[in-house]
């Protein structure tokens, strides 16, 4: 199958939450986390207040295009001193997996010695337990499967890729969600190509019957800056660090001014993606560090594009 246009089609009205849309003071909303909750929508913002630094506010919508968001924060750096000096910066970047009936948060913590991923979880999206530091800094981008694997609880990462740093996406096993091991690298960036520079796990896996469908984010520089796209790739079902499929090529890219002008320019960044019972997909990515916005696709296409059909 080829194509030559995204496989994805943009919301006619996006963005679909700027910060005119937030009830209290900010600079901008952006990178949220999404998953159906009681009949919900629901995406968990990353909103960066005026001095720069990020929490985590609930935004809901019975259509999953009209968003009502929280009046009050939810996740904002912790206290606890096993956390704080991680946090202090910030609490950043969410993503949310369902794993045996609990909603897993993973989140990049933020603080004076770098960026490493927080894992914490939450029954009813009121009360948050913080469980770990899943790594060592720099490490973000983290994501979760939602079922465990022979037993095990899998996370992938992105080790490094901060400072013009080598940005490889690595995949660990848990059996507690706090000690992680048995780390391989799972994707490797391109020279020269559309991901040249660093890629990053985007989205939570979703199980389909040709693998784990994963979408990621890759990076390559320009004259202007960076420029942020997605692709998506297919990992074996029993042996997720085994690769089945790859699009051959970035499936989404900025295009639209709202994705290429903002505080970051030239940026879709997706942190959530729902199944719909049609067997479309709609993601939620942020644009340009600035707003949120939506598009769908159909999982067929995009399984097509992995596998090369």
């Amino acid at each position: 199958m080829k194509l030559n246009r995204s496989p994805f089609e943009r919301f006619y009205k996006n963005p679909i939450i700027q910060r005119s849309d937030i009830p209290y003071s900010c600079n901008s909303v952006f990178n949220a986390a999404a998953c159906m909750y009681k009949n919900e929508y629901l995406l968990l913002l990353r909103i960066e207040d005026l001095e720069g630094i990020s929490h985590l506010t609930i935004a809901r919508s019975k259509d999953g295009i009209t968003f009502i968001v929280d009046k009050q924060p939810w996740i904002t750096p912790s206290h606890d001193p096993n956390y704080e000096l991680y946090e202090r910066y910030g609490v950043e970047d969410p993503r949310i997996t369902q794993v045996d009936g609990t909603y897993y948060i993973t989140y990049t913590a933020f603080g004076p010695p770098g960026v490493r991923i927080g894992i914490g979880k939450t029954e009813d999206f009121k009360e948050f337990e913080r469980i770990s530091l899943a790594t060592e800094v720099d490490n973000k981008d983290g994501v979760l499967f939602p079922e465990r694997i022979n037993g095990e609880y899998v996370l992938i990462t992105r080790p490094g890729g901060l400072g013009g740093q080598r940005g490889d996406i690595w995949i660990s096993f848990s059996p507690d969600l706090i000690h992680w091991g048995k780390s391989r690298v799972l994707m490797s960036h391109t020279p020269g190509g559309w991901s040249s520079a660093k890629l990053g796990a985007s989205t939570p896996p979703l199980k389909t019957e040709k693998g784990w469908l994963l979408f990621y984010h890759g990076v390559r520089g320009s004259g202007y800056g960076r420029i942020y796209r997605v692709g998506a790739v297919l990992l074996d079902l029993d042996k997720p660090y085994l690769l089945v499929g790859s699009t051959p090529h970035f499936i989404m890219g900025p295009e639209e001014l709202y994705e290429r002008i903002g505080d970051v320019p030239n940026v879709i960044f997706p942190c959530g993606v729902i199944l719909e019972e049609d067997d479309t997909l709609r993601m939620y990515y942020g644009v340009a560090d600035t707003a949120i916005a939506m598009a769908t696709a159909k999982l067929e296409d995009i399984i097509k594009l992995c596998l090369h059909q």
